[in-house]
C-alpha cells in the first residue's frame, strides 16, 4: 500500500528503469510542482497518457473500495461458536433426554435468539464497510492525453490530473499543484466543520497533522468553493478513507464486560455441577441406597435442578427492558448487552464538534476601540443579543447601539457582508452557508431585530492568498467598501492612525479564550464605484473585531459534572488545534487540569509509551482516525472500559474499537452509526448520563436476579445431594422440580425487572469488570442460603413423615416450603434497605408477581388433574402453607441478618 506520508510511488508507478527518486527525505507535502511530475511520471497540463494510463488501471486496478464477503449461511453458522452456546446446549439435550420438552424448547428458543441477535450484529458492521464503500463514487473533469475528460472516480489511477470545482467530491487523494480561491470540506476525516482553505504551494514542514496539509485534498470529501488542479497520489485502499474502511474492516468486536462475566460464571458454574455429579454418583454408588437407574436418575435430577436454566432468559429480558426505557429516552441501543456496558465504562472519549459543543459558530466577543461587549445566546438562534449592561463602563443604563458609530458599522458589515442564509426546519435552525458568515448574520439579527438586506454592486470571494472578503454595496445613500478577514490582515490595511497595540492586545486576549477572531472594516468609495479593485483596498476604518467559538452546550456541561461525580472521565478527542480544544475543554470542566496532546505526537510515540502516558492526557488534539484507533486501544491496555462518541466517518474504527461506540442520530454519519453500539436519536451528549444511570441500573438487576437464582436452585440440587448422602427418600419428586423450575422460569425471577433502581447508584465509581458477577460476599451468601433452604425443606419432611405423616403430604409441604423460601428471599434482595422500610411497596410488580405464583401453587396443590402430574395431595393450612410461611420467615430474617452485616462489612471497606 502506498503511505501518503510519503513521496515515494507504489511499486507500479517506480517500476521503470529510468525512474530516479527525488529527495527522499522529503513528504508529499514538501515537493515542487516539478518534483511531483517527475516523481509520478505524469504531466502537468496534459495528465497522463491514455497507453500510461491503461498500464497503470491494468497493474494497480480500479479506484474502488473492496470488502470480504462471507457467506451469510457461515456468518449465521459462527454465532454459535462461544462457551455460552455450549453450555445452554447441553442443558436443551439433558432437558429433552429427561422428557422435559418445554425446558428444551425454551432453551432452544433462546439459543436461536442469541445467534439471530450476534448475526445481525455482523450485518450492521458489514453495512458500515459498504457505506464507506458508497463515498468513493462520483464523476470529476481530469485532463488524460491532453484532453479535459469527464470521469468515473473509479477509473483514476496514480499520476491521473484532477480538475476540482465547487461542488464536487474529491474523488482520491490529491497533491494539489493549482488552487485558486479552493476551500474544502473534511469533517469527514477530521470531524470539524469549518471548510479548509487550500494552496498550491510547497510546505517545508516534515511533520503535518491531516487537518494542516492544505495543499493536499483527501477522498470522500467535499469542494465548498473555489477550484484547483491537482495530481493523484492515492487511490482506492490507499487512501485516507480506505485506511479507515481497513481499520473498520480489521477490528474485531469483544464480548461485553457483561458477557464475558456470564461466560465465565455459567462455565464455571456447569463444570462445578459436573463435577458434583460424577462425585455423588461415585459416593451413591458405593454407599448403594438406591438401585443404579434410580441412583442415575437422582443425579440427573441433582444437575437438572441446580443448572440455573433461567439465567440467560432472565438476563435477556432485564436487557431489553433497559433497551425499552432507553429507546423512550431517544437513545437507540443495537444489541441488548450494550445497554449494561454504558454503566460499567470508567473513559467516555467525546469527539468536540456537534457533540460535546452545537456545531453553530457563535459570535461571544464583540469588540470596538472604544467598549468591549459579551453576546449572549448560543448557535444560530435569534434569542440573545449584546450584553451592554454588563459593560462596567457603560454603566446599566440602556445603551442605544446605533448612537454607537464603530458599533454601527460593525453591526451593518456583519449583516452586509454575509451570505449565509438561515431556515427554521424540524424545530431547529439550519444554516445555508460558511459557519463563520452564519455567526455574523446571526450576529445581526440579533441586534438588529431582522435580517440583513444587501443591495450589493460587486463581491470579492475569500482568498486565502490575501486572507480578506470584501464586498462593494449601496447603504445609507452611500457607496461602501466593506471588508471582513484575518486581523492582522485587516490591521495592516487600515489607516495609519489605527492603533495597532490596542488590536494585538485584543487578538491575544481573544485568541487565549480559544476565539476565532474576524476584523470587520470599511470604507466609503465614490458613487460611480462599480466593481472591486484590490488596490482599493488600504486606508481602511477598523470598526471593530468579533470573536467566534463553536460554544459548548450547557446540557454538556452538566453531564459532565454528573460523569465525573460517578466516576468517570470523560476525555476530548478532536481535530481541532489544541488551543481552542483546551480552551472548549476549560469551559466545559471537562477536568481539574487540562493537559492536551496532539496527533503528530501521539504519532512519535511507540504504543507501549502511549500506554504509559495515554491517562496523562483529558484533550486529544488534531488527531487523524489511526489516532482515534490508538487512544482507544491504549486505554484498553490499561484495563479502561472505553466509551467512545463520534459523529464522522473518521470516527468509526475507534466506535467499533471501543467496548461501547456512541453516535449520533441528527447529524452523524451513517457510517458511525452503523459502527457504533448505540445511538444518541436527538444528539444530546446528556442523554450519555441516562444511558450510563440505566446501564448500573440494569447491571444490579442482573446481579440481584444472578444472586436470587444461584441459591435457590442449588437448594434444589442439595435436597438431592443430602438425601443421597444420608440415604433417605427424596423429598421432592423429579416432576416437582420442574414445576419449581418452570414456574420460577415464569414469574418470580423476572420480579428484579421492576426494581427500581437504588439512590446513590450514580455516586458510586464504575465496578470491576474483572471482579465477576459476584463477590466473595455474594459466594458466602449463596451457600449459607442455599443449605438454609434445602436444609428446611428437608427437616420438615423428615419431621412430619416421621410423625407417620404419609410421604406425599410431606413432599407436597417440602415443594411449598422451597417455594416460600423464594418468595420470602425475593424480598430479601430486593435493595440494601431492611425489608420493612419506605421501600417496602416501591416494586408494586413484585406483589402481583408473588400472587400469580401463589395462585399457581394453589392449582398444583389442589387441582387433582394436576396432582397426578406432579405427585401433590390436598393439604391443611397448617401443614400445607403454615410450615412453610414460617420457614419462608426464618429464611427471611437470617438472610436480613446476613444483610445488615453486609452492608456494615461495605460500608467499613
Amino acid at each position: 500500500m502506498q503511505d501518503e506520508n510519503s513521496y515515494e510511488p507504489t511499486s507500479s508507478e517506480n517500476s521503470d528503469s529510468d525512474h530516479v527518486p527525488i529527495h527522499d527525505s522529503k513528504q508529499l507535502w514538501e515537493l515542487t510542482e516539478d518534483e511531483l511530475v517527475k516523481l509520478y511520471q505524469t504531466d502537468a497540463e496534459n495528465g497522463l497518457s491514455n497507453e500510461e494510463y491503461e498500464r497503470r488501471l491494468k497493474k494497480s486496478g480500479r479506484n474502488e473500495l473492496e470488502t470480504k464477503k462471507t457467506s451469510k449461511f457461515v456468518q449465521f453458522i459462527k454465532q454459535f461458536n462461544n462457551s455460552i452456546i455450549y453450555i445452554l446446549a447441553a442443558s436443551a439435550i439433558m432437558t429433552l433426554f429427561m422428557k422435559r420438552y418445554s425446558d428444551s424448547i425454551v432453551i432452544g428458543l433462546v439459543i436461536i435468539a442469541n445467534a439471530i441477535i450476534g448475526y445481525i450484529q455482523e450485518q450492521q458492521a458489514g453495512n458500515a464497510l459498504e457505506k464507506i464503500r458508497e463515498l468513493l463514487v462520483s464523476k470529476n473533469f481530469i485532463f488524460r492525453g491532453g484532453e479535459k475528460l469527464e470521469a468515473d472516480s473509479r477509473d483514476l489511477v496514480v499520476g491521473d490530473l484532477v480538475n476540482l470545482e465547487a461542488g464536487d467530491s474529491v474523488p482520491a487523494d490529491i497533491r494539489l499543484i493549482s488552487a485558486d480561491n479552493l476551500s474544502v470540506q473534511e469533517s469527514v476525516l477530521t470531524g470539524e466543520t469549518n471548510p479548509v482553505d487550500k494552496i498550491e504551494e510547497p510546505i517545508t514542514q516534515a511533520k503535518l497533522p491531516l487537518a494542516e496539509r492544505k495543499n493536499m485534498v483527501y477522498a470522500s470529501t467535499a469542494v465548498t468553493s473555489g477550484s484547483g488542479l491537482g495530481i493523484v497520489i492515492a487511490t482506492a485502499a490507499d487512501t485516507q478513507i480506505g485506511q479507515i474502511q481497513d481499520s473498520v474492516e480489521t477490528v474485531k468486536e469483544k464480548p461485553t464486560p457483561l458477557m464475558r462475566n456470564l461466560n465465565s460464571l455459567g462455565f464455571g458454574l456447569s463444570v462445578a455441577i459436573v463435577v458434583a455429579a460424577v462425585l455423588l454418583f461415585i459416593i451413591g454408588y458405593f454407599i448403594d441406597t438406591y438401585s443404579l437407574p434410580t441412583l442415575l436418575i437422582s443425579v440427573i435430577t441433582m444437575v437438572v435442578g441446580s443448572m440455573p436454566e433461567g439465567l440467560p432468559a432472565s438476563t435477556s429480558v432485564v436487557l431489553a427492558m433497559g433497551t425499552r426505557k432507553m429507546t423512550k429516552r431517544n437513545v437507540i441501543v443495537k444489541s441488548l448487552p450494550a445497554v449494561e456496558t454504558l454503566g460499567a465504562v470508567d473513559i467516555v472519549n467525546t469527539d468536540k464538534t456537534g457533540t460535546l459543543t452545537k456545531n453553530e459558530m457563535t459570535v461571544k466577543k464583540v469588540v470596538t476601540l472604544d467598549h468591549t461587549f459579551d453576546v449572549t445566546g448560543v448557535g444560530y438562534d435569534a434569542d440573545g443579543g449584546v450584553d451592554f449592561k454588563g459593560n462596567l463602563e457603560l454603566g446599566s443604563k440602556k445603551y442605544d447601539w446605533t448612537k454607537d458609530t464603530n458599533m454601527n458599522w460593525l453591526v451593518n458589515i456583519a449583516g452586509q457582508t454575509t451570505d449565509a442564509q438561515l431556515h427554521f426546519e424540524n424545530n431547529r435552525w439550519e444554516l445555508n452557508g460558511e459557519p463563520t458568515d452564519g455567526a455574523l448574520t446571526t450576529l445581526y439579527r440579533k441586534i438588529a431585530g431582522k435580517d440583513p438586506e444587501v443591495d450589493e454592486v460587486d463581491s470579492l470571494p475569500f482568498d486565502s492568498a490575501f486572507r480578506y472578503s470584501a464586498r462593494l454595496a449601496n447603504f445609507n445613500g452611500q457607496r461602501i467598501l466593506m471588508v471582513k478577514g484575518s486581523p492582522s490582515t485587516i490591521i495592516n490595511l487600515s489607516k495609519k492612525e489605527t492603533d495597532e497595540n490596542y488590536w494585538n492586545n485584543t487578538i491575544k486576549k481573544l485568541s487565549a479564550d480559544g476565539l476565532r477572531v474576524v476584523a470587520l472594516a470599511y470604507k466609503v468609495v465614490s458613487s460611480d464605484t462599480d466593481s472591486i479593485d484590490q488596490k482599493q483596498i488600504s486606508d481602511l476604518n477598523l470598526a471593530g473585531m468579533v470573536g467566534i467559538i463553536d460554544p459548548p452546550r450547557e446540557e454538556a456541561r452538566a453531564s459532565i459534572h454528573e460523569l465525573r461525580m460517578a466516576g468517570i472521565k470523560v476525555k476530548m478527542i478532536t481535530g481541532d488545534h489544541p488551543d481552542t480544544a483546551s480552551a472548549i475543554a476549560k469551559r466545559l470542566d471537562l477536568d481539574s487540569v487540562i493537559k492536551a496532546v496532539t496527533g503528530p505526537e501521539i504519532d512519535a510515540m511507540s504504543d507501549d509509551e502511549l500506554k504509559a502516558k495515554i491517562d496523562d492526557y483529558n484533550v486529544f488534539a488534531r488527531t487523524t482516525p489511526a489516532n482515534k484507533l490508538r487512544i482507544v486501544r491504549a486505554q484498553q491496555a490499561n484495563d479502561h472500559v472505553v466509551s467512545m462518541t463520534g459523529d464522522g466517518v473518521n470516527d468509526a474504527p475507534a466506535l467499533k474499537q471501543a467496548d461501547i461506540g456512541v453516535a449520533m442520530g441528527i447529524k452523524g454519519t451513517e457510517v458511525a452509526k452503523e459502527s457504533a453500539n448505540m445511538v444518541l436519536a436527538d444528539d444530546d451528549f446528556a442523554d450519555i448520563v441516562v444511558a450510563v444511570r440505566e446501564g448500573r441500573h440494569v447491571f444490579d438487576n442482573i446481579r440481584k436476579t444472578i444472586r436470587f437464582l444461584l441459591p435457590t436452585s442449588f437448594a434444589e440440587g442439595l435436597i438431592v445431594v443430602i438425601s443421597i448422602l444420608l440415604g433417605q427418600d427424596l423429598p421432592l419428586y423429579p416432576a416437582q422440580l420442574l414445576w419449581i423450575n418452570m414456574v420460577s422460569a415464569l414469574t418470580i425471577q423476572f420480579a428484579f425487572i421492576f426494581e427500581p433502581p437504588e439512590s446513590g447508584i450514580m455516586a458510586r465509581g464504575p465496578r470491576n469488570v474483572k471482579a465477576g458477577l459476584l463477590t466473595k460476599l455474594d459466594t458466602f451468601e449463596i451457600v449459607y442460603v442455599s443449605f438454609l433452604i434445602s436444609g428446611l425443606g428437608i427437616w420438615a419432611y423428615d419431621m412430619l413423615t416421621r410423625q407417620g405423616m404419609p410421604e406425599i403430604v410431606g413432599s407436597t409441604m417440602a415443594l411449598n416450603i422451597i417455594i416460600f423460601g423464594k418468595i420470602f428471599y425475593l424480598f430479601n434482595l430486593r435493595n440494601n434497605y431492611p425489608v420493612i422500610s419506605k421501600y417496602f411497596f416501591q416494586n408494586k410488580m413484585a406483589f402481583y408477581i408473588v400472587a400469580i405464583l401463589i395462585v399457581l401453587q394453589m392449582g398444583i396443590v389442589y387441582l387433582p388433574f394436576m396432582q397426578d402430574i406432579f405427585h401433590t395431595t390436598n393439604i391443611n393450612f397448617a401443614y400445607g402453607w403454615g410450615i412453610p410461611i414460617i420457614m419462608g420467615i426464618i429464611v427471611l430474617i437470617v438472610t436480613e441478618i446476613g444483610k445488615f452485616i453486609r452492608v456494615r462489612v461495605l460500608r467499613k471497606g
